[in-house]
């Protein structure tokens, strides 16, 4: 009768987050950044292309034209799509880390866009905090699921 006994064994390891598999939550992140990004690049596109598009605010603390708006949003959207798109074909580490940070960029500049169309930046401020949270938590949970 064979044994297995006297072949060398490999060790369990635990599974590193920085090489894990990708999990939902991490796709999830992914697919929203580049959904936001893309509905703020198309943001950008409007409000460079026509200015009489979007409600112009007087006496708005954060005042910017809205031609420099437009390329912000445009260049934030460009970024968020890259982020996603990182993220959810290589999911390596820091891709999920310039997802976050650009994500956090994104929330915080609608967050500023508020008086010139509030229902489009409360869309993506949501949008970009739920692509924090999951990115933050997919890494663990990823790890803990292996």
């Amino acid at each position: 009768m064979a044994t297995d006994a006297g072949r060398p064994h490999p060790a369990a390891t635990h599974p590193d987050p920085w090489n894990a598999a990708t999990s939902g939550r991490t796709v999830m992140a992914a697919v929203l950044m580049i959904f936001g990004g893309a509905m703020a690049f198309f943001e950008g596109l409007a409000a460079v292309a026509s200015d009489d598009l979007f409600v112009v605010t007087r006496h708005y603390l954060f005042e910017f034209s809205l031609t420099g708006w437009g390329w912000v949003h445009i260049v934030l959207g460009v970024a968020l799509v890259a982020a996603g798109c990182a993220v959810l074909f290589s999911g390596v580490l820091w891709a999920r880390y310039f997802g976050i940070a650009v994500a956090g960029l994104g929330a915080f500049a609608n967050f500023l866009w508020l008086p010139y169309y509030p229902l489009w930046a409360l869309v993506l401020i949501a949008v970009n905090i739920l692509v924090v949270w999951a990115l933050c938590t997919g890494a663990h949970h990823e790890a803990d699921a292996g």
